[in-house]
């Protein structure tokens, strides 16, 4: 897609939105957004800034944009720290797509950055109670007429339509059926309140973005949500990589007035990361199904082994004794020296230090994700063969004929995952995905 389709839709619209003649003269499309697309636009050499949020054109869901503009203006309204709303449409003419134009919010939403640059210091010792007091704020807000189903039998169902068993989900579907807590109200809830989704500035949070998935429900589930593992990008800290359950806590007791059960928080949290699982199956599914081909939605599939790791330990599944150093398969004597691994390689390296380097924003961010993909091909042309062959013998040792039989007994209630033999089957295959998918993965689990 080329900057020319949003840009023309612009310089025609915003005269009528701003009351007066402008001038667009910068528009560039933002890294990432597997559901959305994100565009900063520059009126008038700099003097003011916007972001465009829009549907892929061809993928609208009016809908849902037409919701977030609503919650927008309410949320604002509630004292939430969000971006001033200044134009939504859902009409495709306009733009190519429905789509939501607030101002620009200056600080830096990259978690990594947020969690390691010295000029966020300050900002993070205090985040985790800002965060709280954001979210009861949040839940305060009036709520429109706003999507409202059982968030579990939800996730469920969308776990069954991608047609392919994942044993640690399994369990942890069993752990959040018999585990469930009395709910704690129905209230607007954020949906995606997360590292990720924040403009913070050196004095701390400024505003909370991507409302997309806002809907009805238990407030403790953006609590749960933010504390999953996948938000604190290798930090020990529990609430986004920037403090504790504690400190969130508090915050949220200061504006709500009553301090969230740390056992429904941990309930949520669970609940978030098996979501976020079959999130990332999900969209691999739009790229393997043709709706979205995509090599960023492609690559997020292969994530789903991260979430899986992350719900065993947090569930506390028996692991086993940790494996010694993987080995990895033979030159072959036909094809010889570059194998194919090592090619791969090569170009996952070249990439990243190349290409990556050399390149700004969307293109800066794609050629990373290649990289990474890349080295998922080459971990798994060097390990896969005798990964798979142990993964038989796994199955076989429990009479089964494949994963997904390992996870339909498992459901069943044939199988307990908690006995060492089923836990070191499901661990082993988990482990040996992660192998491939992310050796780096953070494993801590606070």
């Amino acid at each position: 897609m080329s900057a020319a389709e949003p840009l023309d839709g612009l310089a025609r619209r915003l005269p009528a939105v701003l009351g007066r003649p402008v001038e667009v003269t910068g528009l560039a499309q933002a890294s990432g957004g597997a559901s959305r697309e994100t565009w900063f636009v520059e009126l008038d050499g700099g003097a003011r800034r916007l972001v465009l949020r829009r549907d892929p054109v061809g993928a609208a869901r009016p809908e849902g944009m037409a919701r977030e503009a609503v919650v927008l203006e309410a949320a604002r309204a509630a004292g939430v720290p969000v971006p001033l709303l200044v134009d939504h449409s859902t009409d495709a003419s306009i733009l190519g797509s429905p789509y939501v134009l607030t101002e620009h919010v200056d600080g830096e939403s990259i978690p990594r950055r947020l969690l390691r640059e010295p000029e966020f210091a300050a900002a993070r010792g205090k985040l985790a109670r800002e965060l709280g007091r954001a979210a009861a704020l949040i839940h305060r807000v009036p709520a429109p007429d706003l999507p409202s189903a059982d968030p579990l039998d939800q996730l469920v169902a969308t776990y069954e339509e991608l047609g392919e068993p994942l044993p640690a989900v399994e369990i942890a579907f069993r752990w959040l059926r018999a585990n469930r807590p009395a709910g704690t109200g129905n209230t607007l809830v954020h949906g995606d309140f997360r590292n990720g989704n924040l403009i913070v500035g050196p004095d701390g949070l400024r505003a909370v973005l991507d409302w997309e998935l806002v809907h009805l429900g238990d407030p403790m589930e953006d609590l749960g949500w933010l504390c999953v593992n996948a938000w604190r990008f290798g930090s020990p800290l529990p609430v986004g990589g920037f403090g504790t359950r504690e400190e969130l806590f508090d915050g949220y007791a200061e504006v709500a007035g009553r301090r969230p059960d740390p056992d429904a928080v941990r309930w949520w949290e669970i609940f978030g990361t098996a979501r976020w699982g079959v999130i990332c199956r999900s969209q691999a599914q739009r790229h393997l199904s043709g709706e979205r081909p995509s090599m960023e939605l492609a690559a997020i599939g292969r994530r789903v082994c991260e979430q899986e790791h992350d719900l065993l330990a947090e569930l506390g599944v028996p692991r086993p004794a940790g494996p010694g150093q993987e080995r990895r398969a033979p030159v072959s004597d036909l094809h010889g020296r570059p194998s194919a691994a090592e090619l791969v390689a090569a170009v996952a390296d070249f990439l990243r230090d190349e290409v990556v380097p050399g390149s700004t924003g969307r293109m800066r961010f794609q050629s990373r994700v290649a990289a990474n993909t890349l080295s998922i091909v080459e971990h798994e042309l060097a390990l896969g063969e005798r990964q798979e062959q142990r993964h038989r013998r796994r199955l076989a040792d429990l009479g089964l004929a494949d994963r997904a039989a390992l996870a339909g007994a498992i459901r069943d209630g044939e199988l307990d995952p908690w006995q060492p033999e089923t836990a070191a089957a499901v661990w082993e295959q988990v482990l040996d995905r992660l192998a491939v998918a992310n050796p780096r993965h953070p494993r801590g689990i606070s």
